[in-house]
């Protein structure tokens, strides 16, 4: 099961926020590049980076932090990326810059036609992000709530072919809080694509519990606040999640 640590960008810095509020913002890095090599020389085998100013704005807002993050990267590990990804063009850039997934959340909902779309345009690059708050899924940079039930929106998306589902619980990102666990593996069980789990990630123990759902088709997490605080040793984390 990989674990991979998230880079959030806001202002081209690196940051984290508690559940997706923009105001509650902790700077951890101004030189994103210099994170994501970090990781890497943890064991990082993915990347998981949120342009945070182009998820608000529905555009790409923080491109040249990206270019050089994949720059450092290059073809060691794969990176999966999302915000403010709105049009096939958008797609295209980022996967010529070596981007390897692209992560459509808030326009997956808003537009399925658009998802549907990139699957088609770009087989196997697609991931679709699903946030959601008891069971509802969330837009806008988790502002809006919607009357969606996520594993029914889930099953949609997967019939278009998206590569894989990440689900964040939106009431526990940011929070270290452990991930919801029981929400995450129940969506798993829904659907045959895998599931990346994301939202409060806190401790070995949450590693371990999941672990035990590989085969239910939980297929990794996305690693946050807790990895950056120490609370969490990234390492070890990796480690757990290969058993």
């Amino acid at each position: 099961m990989l674990i991979s640590p998230a880079i959030d960008i806001k202002d081209g810095h690196c940051v984290r926020l508690k559940q997706g509020d923009m105001q509650a913002v902790t700077v951890f890095s101004e030189d994103p590049a210099a994170m994501a090599q970090h990781w890497l020389e943890q064991g990082a085998e993915r990347l998981h980076i949120v342009d945070l100013n182009g998820a608000v704005a529905g555009r790409p807002k923080n491109e040249l932090a990206i270019r050089e993050i994949v720059s450092v990267v290059g073809e060691e590990i794969p990176v999966q990326l999302g915000g403010g990804i709105r049009d096939l063009d958008t797609i295209e850039r980022y996967l010529d810059d070596g981007i390897t997934y692209v992560v459509i959340g808030t326009a997956a909902v808003k537009n399925p036609g658009f998802l549907h779309d990139a699957c088609y345009a770009f087989p196997g690059h697609i991931i679709v992000g699903l946030d959601a708050r008891e069971g509802k899924v969330a837009t806008d940079g988790w502002s809006k709530m919607t009357g969606h039930d996520v594993i029914d929106l889930a099953r949609k998306f997967e019939d278009y072919g998206v590569e894989a589902v990440i689900y964040t619980d939106i009431g526990r990102d940011g929070m270290l809080t452990g991930i919801n666990v029981d929400a995450t593996v129940r969506l798993a069980k829904a659907i045959k694509v895998p599931v990346i789990a994301s939202g409060g990630l806190a401790s070995l123990d949450n590693v371990r519990t999941l672990k035990q759902h590989e085969a239910d088709g939980v297929a990794g997490a996305i690693a946050g606040r807790a990895i950056y605080e120490g609370t969490l040793d990234f390492k070890a984390a990796v480690e757990a999640g290969k058993g």
